[in-house]
Protein backbone atom coordinates (compact mmCIF):
# COMPACT_ATOMS: atom_id res chain seq x y z
CA UNK A 1 0.00 0.00 0.00
CA UNK A 2 3.06 2.61 0.41
CA UNK A 3 3.88 2.14 -3.13
CA UNK A 4 0.15 3.76 -4.49
CA UNK A 5 -0.37 7.35 -4.39
CA UNK A 6 -2.65 8.78 -2.49
CA UNK A 7 -4.88 9.64 -5.21
CA UNK A 8 -5.69 5.89 -5.96
CA UNK A 9 -9.01 4.98 -6.57
CA UNK A 10 -9.29 1.57 -6.20
CA UNK A 11 -12.57 0.91 -8.05
CA UNK A 12 -11.46 3.09 -11.07
CA UNK A 13 -10.91 -0.14 -12.98
CA UNK A 14 -14.62 -1.08 -12.19
CA UNK A 15 -15.67 2.34 -13.49
CA UNK A 16 -13.87 2.11 -16.50
CA UNK A 17 -15.50 -1.24 -17.02
CA UNK A 18 -18.77 -0.13 -16.60
CA UNK A 19 -17.92 3.08 -18.90
CA UNK A 20 -16.77 0.60 -21.87
CA UNK A 21 -20.03 -1.79 -20.95
CA UNK A 22 -22.27 1.25 -21.64
CA UNK A 23 -20.69 2.97 -23.85
CA UNK A 24 -19.40 0.26 -26.70
CA UNK A 25 -18.96 2.20 -29.71
CA UNK A 26 -16.28 3.73 -28.04
CA UNK A 27 -14.07 1.01 -28.37
CA UNK A 28 -14.49 1.36 -32.32
CA UNK A 29 -12.63 3.97 -32.53
CA UNK A 30 -11.71 5.15 -36.42
CA UNK A 31 -12.46 8.95 -35.87
CA UNK A 32 -16.07 10.75 -35.48
CA UNK A 33 -17.88 9.37 -38.42
CA UNK A 34 -17.38 5.81 -37.45
CA UNK A 35 -18.22 6.19 -33.67
CA UNK A 36 -21.63 8.60 -34.30
CA UNK A 37 -22.71 5.18 -36.50
CA UNK A 38 -21.87 2.98 -33.79
CA UNK A 39 -23.57 5.06 -31.26
CA UNK A 40 -26.65 5.39 -33.10
CA UNK A 41 -26.70 1.26 -34.28
CA UNK A 42 -26.34 0.67 -30.65
CA UNK A 43 -29.07 3.07 -29.52
CA UNK A 44 -31.29 1.73 -32.10
CA UNK A 45 -30.68 -2.17 -30.93
CA UNK A 46 -31.27 -0.63 -27.43
CA UNK A 47 -34.37 0.77 -28.57
CA UNK A 48 -35.75 -2.83 -29.99
CA UNK A 49 -34.57 -4.50 -26.85
CA UNK A 50 -37.13 -2.46 -24.66
CA UNK A 51 -39.85 -2.24 -26.38
CA UNK A 52 -39.35 -6.07 -26.87
CA UNK A 53 -39.17 -6.47 -23.12
CA UNK A 54 -42.05 -4.05 -22.35
CA UNK A 55 -44.08 -6.42 -24.80
CA UNK A 56 -43.49 -9.44 -23.37
CA UNK A 57 -44.62 -7.61 -19.99
CA UNK A 58 -47.71 -6.26 -21.23
CA UNK A 59 -48.01 -10.17 -23.31
CA UNK A 60 -47.37 -11.66 -19.55
CA UNK A 61 -49.77 -9.58 -17.40
CA UNK A 62 -52.51 -10.60 -19.74
CA UNK A 63 -51.59 -13.64 -19.56
CA UNK A 64 -52.15 -13.50 -15.72
CA UNK A 65 -55.38 -11.41 -16.54
CA UNK A 66 -56.92 -14.28 -18.55
CA UNK A 67 -55.92 -16.96 -15.83
CA UNK A 68 -57.73 -14.60 -13.03
CA UNK A 69 -60.85 -14.33 -15.26
CA UNK A 70 -60.72 -18.09 -15.78
CA UNK A 71 -60.21 -18.44 -11.68
CA UNK A 72 -63.85 -15.76 -11.52
CA UNK A 73 -65.37 -18.01 -13.65
CA UNK A 74 -64.61 -21.18 -11.31
CA UNK A 75 -65.39 -19.46 -8.63
CA UNK A 76 -68.60 -18.06 -9.49
CA UNK A 77 -69.79 -21.39 -10.89
CA UNK A 78 -69.39 -23.53 -7.60
CA UNK A 79 -71.44 -20.29 -5.89
CA UNK A 80 -74.26 -21.21 -8.12
CA UNK A 81 -74.02 -25.16 -7.29
CA UNK A 82 -73.77 -23.76 -3.56
CA UNK A 83 -77.03 -21.43 -4.48
CA UNK A 84 -78.68 -25.04 -5.77
CA UNK A 85 -77.90 -26.60 -2.82
CA UNK A 86 -79.31 -23.31 -0.38
CA UNK A 87 -82.20 -23.84 -2.83
CA UNK A 88 -82.76 -27.95 -2.37
CA UNK A 89 -82.05 -27.54 1.55
CA UNK A 90 -84.65 -25.02 2.18
CA UNK A 91 -87.81 -27.20 0.07
CA UNK A 92 -86.78 -29.97 2.11
CA UNK A 93 -87.49 -27.72 5.85
CA UNK A 94 -90.80 -26.99 3.86
CA UNK A 95 -92.00 -30.44 3.01
CA UNK A 96 -90.93 -31.60 6.58
CA UNK A 97 -92.53 -28.35 8.32
CA UNK A 98 -95.49 -29.58 6.01
CA UNK A 99 -95.33 -32.57 7.15
CA UNK A 100 -95.11 -32.21 10.70
CA UNK A 101 -98.36 -30.16 10.77
CA UNK A 102 -100.52 -32.97 8.71
CA UNK A 103 -98.75 -35.41 11.91
CA UNK A 104 -100.64 -32.86 14.37
CA UNK A 105 -103.22 -32.68 13.12
CA UNK A 106 -103.54 -36.41 13.33
CA UNK A 107 -102.40 -36.27 16.55
CA UNK A 108 -105.58 -33.86 17.41
CA UNK A 109 -108.02 -36.64 15.95
CA UNK A 110 -106.71 -39.21 18.19
CA UNK A 111 -106.74 -37.10 21.62
CA UNK A 112 -110.64 -36.77 21.43
CA UNK A 113 -113.75 -37.66 19.32
CA UNK A 114 -114.63 -34.12 19.31
CA UNK A 115 -111.22 -33.04 18.30
CA UNK A 116 -111.48 -35.83 15.39
CA UNK A 117 -114.51 -34.79 14.08
CA UNK A 118 -113.47 -30.87 14.24
CA UNK A 119 -110.55 -31.78 11.90
CA UNK A 120 -112.80 -33.96 9.67
CA UNK A 121 -114.74 -31.28 9.02
CA UNK A 122 -112.31 -28.40 8.81
CA UNK A 123 -111.17 -27.47 5.65
CA UNK A 124 -107.66 -28.58 5.45
CA UNK A 125 -105.34 -26.13 3.87
CA UNK A 126 -103.49 -26.95 0.47
CA UNK A 127 -100.37 -28.88 0.72
CA UNK A 128 -97.00 -27.73 -0.80
CA UNK A 129 -95.85 -30.45 -3.13
CA UNK A 130 -92.21 -30.70 -3.46
CA UNK A 131 -91.06 -30.66 -7.06
CA UNK A 132 -90.54 -33.96 -9.15
CA UNK A 133 -87.56 -33.78 -10.78
CA UNK A 134 -85.68 -33.77 -7.28
CA UNK A 135 -82.96 -30.76 -8.53
CA UNK A 136 -84.48 -27.43 -8.23
CA UNK A 137 -83.69 -24.93 -10.94
CA UNK A 138 -81.71 -22.14 -9.54
CA UNK A 139 -80.77 -19.07 -11.49
CA UNK A 140 -77.89 -16.78 -10.54
CA UNK A 141 -78.52 -13.51 -10.66
CA UNK A 142 -78.52 -11.61 -13.94
CA UNK A 143 -75.80 -9.53 -13.70
CA UNK A 144 -73.33 -12.57 -12.69
CA UNK A 145 -75.00 -14.68 -15.69
CA UNK A 146 -73.91 -12.04 -18.42
CA UNK A 147 -70.55 -11.32 -16.76
CA UNK A 148 -70.02 -15.49 -16.47
CA UNK A 149 -71.62 -15.64 -20.43
CA UNK A 150 -68.83 -12.67 -21.43
CA UNK A 151 -65.82 -13.97 -19.55
CA UNK A 152 -66.21 -17.69 -20.85
CA UNK A 153 -65.88 -16.08 -24.37
CA UNK A 154 -62.05 -15.87 -23.30
CA UNK A 155 -61.61 -19.41 -22.69
CA UNK A 156 -59.53 -19.69 -26.16
CA UNK A 157 -57.54 -16.45 -25.52
CA UNK A 158 -56.71 -18.04 -22.16
CA UNK A 159 -55.06 -21.30 -24.19
CA UNK A 160 -53.76 -19.00 -26.68
CA UNK A 161 -51.67 -16.80 -23.49
CA UNK A 162 -51.03 -19.39 -21.45
CA UNK A 163 -46.98 -20.13 -21.08
CA UNK A 164 -46.80 -23.72 -21.51
CA UNK A 165 -49.38 -23.65 -24.57
CA UNK A 166 -48.88 -20.55 -26.71
CA UNK A 167 -46.21 -20.85 -29.62
CA UNK A 168 -43.63 -17.69 -29.70
CA UNK A 169 -43.55 -16.69 -33.88
CA UNK A 170 -42.27 -13.43 -33.69
CA UNK A 171 -42.36 -12.76 -37.73
CA UNK A 172 -46.31 -13.74 -37.25
CA UNK A 173 -46.62 -11.39 -34.70
CA UNK A 174 -45.43 -8.94 -36.75
CA UNK A 175 -47.42 -9.69 -39.88
CA UNK A 176 -50.53 -10.03 -37.29
CA UNK A 177 -49.55 -6.41 -35.89
CA UNK A 178 -49.80 -4.45 -39.29
CA UNK A 179 -53.04 -6.36 -40.21
CA UNK A 180 -54.83 -5.77 -36.89
CA UNK A 181 -54.18 -2.65 -35.91
CA UNK A 182 -56.19 0.14 -36.66
CA UNK A 183 -54.20 2.93 -35.96
CA UNK A 184 -53.33 5.00 -38.74
CA UNK A 185 -49.54 3.86 -40.01
CA UNK A 186 -47.62 7.14 -39.38
CA UNK A 187 -48.14 7.42 -35.60
CA UNK A 188 -45.85 4.52 -35.55
CA UNK A 189 -42.11 4.08 -35.75
CA UNK A 190 -40.99 3.96 -39.99
CA UNK A 191 -38.53 0.68 -38.48
CA UNK A 192 -40.77 -2.53 -39.49
CA UNK A 193 -39.90 -4.62 -36.21
CA UNK A 194 -40.35 -1.52 -33.94
CA UNK A 195 -43.28 -0.59 -35.30
CA UNK A 196 -44.40 -4.03 -34.72
CA UNK A 197 -43.28 -3.48 -31.15
CA UNK A 198 -45.49 -0.81 -30.60
CA UNK A 199 -48.39 -2.39 -32.13
CA UNK A 200 -47.93 -5.22 -30.10
CA UNK A 201 -48.03 -2.78 -26.75
CA UNK A 202 -50.90 -1.18 -27.92
CA UNK A 203 -53.15 -4.03 -28.38
CA UNK A 204 -52.34 -6.09 -24.97
CA UNK A 205 -53.03 -2.65 -23.21
CA UNK A 206 -56.18 -2.68 -25.17
CA UNK A 207 -56.96 -6.04 -24.18
CA UNK A 208 -55.75 -5.60 -20.69
CA UNK A 209 -58.33 -2.60 -20.03
CA UNK A 210 -61.47 -4.73 -21.69
CA UNK A 211 -60.08 -7.75 -19.19
CA UNK A 212 -60.20 -5.38 -16.38
CA UNK A 213 -63.60 -3.96 -17.37
CA UNK A 214 -64.70 -8.14 -17.39
CA UNK A 215 -63.29 -8.59 -14.02
CA UNK A 216 -65.11 -5.69 -12.48
CA UNK A 217 -68.78 -7.09 -13.64
CA UNK A 218 -67.73 -10.47 -12.36
CA UNK A 219 -66.19 -8.97 -9.16
CA UNK A 220 -69.69 -6.71 -8.88
CA UNK A 221 -71.73 -10.31 -10.01
CA UNK A 222 -70.70 -12.50 -7.25
CA UNK A 223 -70.96 -9.61 -4.47
CA UNK A 224 -74.89 -9.46 -5.72
CA UNK A 225 -74.95 -13.62 -5.86
CA UNK A 226 -73.32 -13.86 -2.15
CA UNK A 227 -75.75 -11.07 -0.69
CA UNK A 228 -78.88 -12.90 -2.11
CA UNK A 229 -77.63 -16.65 -0.86
CA UNK A 230 -76.68 -14.60 2.80
CA UNK A 231 -80.80 -13.45 2.61
CA UNK A 232 -81.29 -17.37 2.04
CA UNK A 233 -79.16 -18.01 4.79
CA UNK A 234 -80.85 -15.96 6.95
CA UNK A 235 -84.27 -17.33 6.15
CA UNK A 236 -83.46 -20.70 6.73
CA UNK A 237 -82.01 -20.28 9.45
CA UNK A 238 -84.98 -19.00 10.87
CA UNK A 239 -87.38 -21.79 9.37
CA UNK A 240 -84.92 -24.49 11.07
CA UNK A 241 -85.56 -22.85 14.47
CA UNK A 242 -88.93 -22.63 14.12
CA UNK A 243 -89.22 -26.43 12.68
CA UNK A 244 -87.25 -27.29 15.37
CA UNK A 245 -89.62 -25.94 17.99
CA UNK A 246 -92.78 -27.74 16.71
CA UNK A 247 -90.78 -30.87 16.69
CA UNK A 248 -90.41 -30.39 20.42
CA UNK A 249 -93.55 -29.60 20.36
CA UNK A 250 -95.03 -32.50 18.80
CA UNK A 251 -93.20 -34.79 20.04
CA UNK A 252 -94.66 -33.76 23.54
CA UNK A 253 -97.68 -34.36 22.43
CA UNK A 254 -97.36 -37.77 21.16
CA UNK A 255 -95.65 -38.45 24.64
CA UNK A 256 -99.09 -37.17 26.32
CA UNK A 257 -101.16 -39.89 24.27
Amino acid sequence: MSGLPRSYNPFAEEEEEEEAAVSPWSASGGGGEAEGAARQRYLQQEVLRRSAATADSTTRSLSLLYESERIGVAASEELVRQGEALKRTEQMVDKMDQDLKTSQRHINSIKSVWGGLVNYFKAKPPESKPEQNGMPEYYANSRLKEAMMSSKEQESKYQESHPNLRKLDIDNDFSKADLVSSAPRDSYPKNQHLRAYHQKIDNNLDEMSSGLSRLKNLALGLQTEIDEQDDMLDRLTKKVETLDVNIKSTDKKVRQL
